[in-house]
């Protein structure tokens, strides 16, 4: 298993592993669209000093339930069968809140994504996670690698 951020955490805030299987696909989903927004991030402020305004606008473009469903979509015959449970799981989950600014498919299509993600990242997996980022944003031809 490989050592990433959510070791790092658990370890300096001495908190013991949990058995990922047992968390809700929308917890998934919550910890998933905070990982995938910082991956986003990540790369727009990589790149090179940029306004803040600027940086919000691009990341706010591929941040949101519309670009992450569609996202899931471009990458659905790239997910092992784990991360495609993990997807459905998420997809037809019951959420507490209702979409803004996107359709309920979207919404839905898009914690799907969130927990995939979420999943990933708990599992310590950050390779897989860039991997699957790089090739839906090549996939949808996004522009925030130019």
């Amino acid at each position: 298993m490989a050592f990433g951020l959510n070791d790092y955490l658990n370890e300096q805030f001495n908190i013991e592993p949990k058995d990922i299987r047992t968390y809700s696909p929308l917890t998934l989903a919550y910890i998933g669209d905070a990982i995938f927004d910082v991956v986003i991030r990540s790369i727009l402020v990589n790149k090179g000093n940029t306004a803040v305004n600027k940086l919000h606008q691009r990341a706010s473009s591929v941040v949101k339930a519309h670009t992450q469903a569609a996202m899931a979509t471009a990458l659905m015959d790239s997910f092992t069968d784990e991360e495609a449970d993990w997807y459905r799981r998420g997809r037809n989950s019951k959420p507490h809140t209702k979409a803004k600014n996107a359709t309920t498919m979207d919404y839905l299509e898009a914690t799907g994504f969130e927990a995939v993600m979420g999943y990933l990242y708990l599992t310590g997996n950050m390779d897989r996670i860039c991997e699957l980022i790089n090739c839906g944003i090549k996939r949808l031809e996004l522009d925030i690698l130019e």
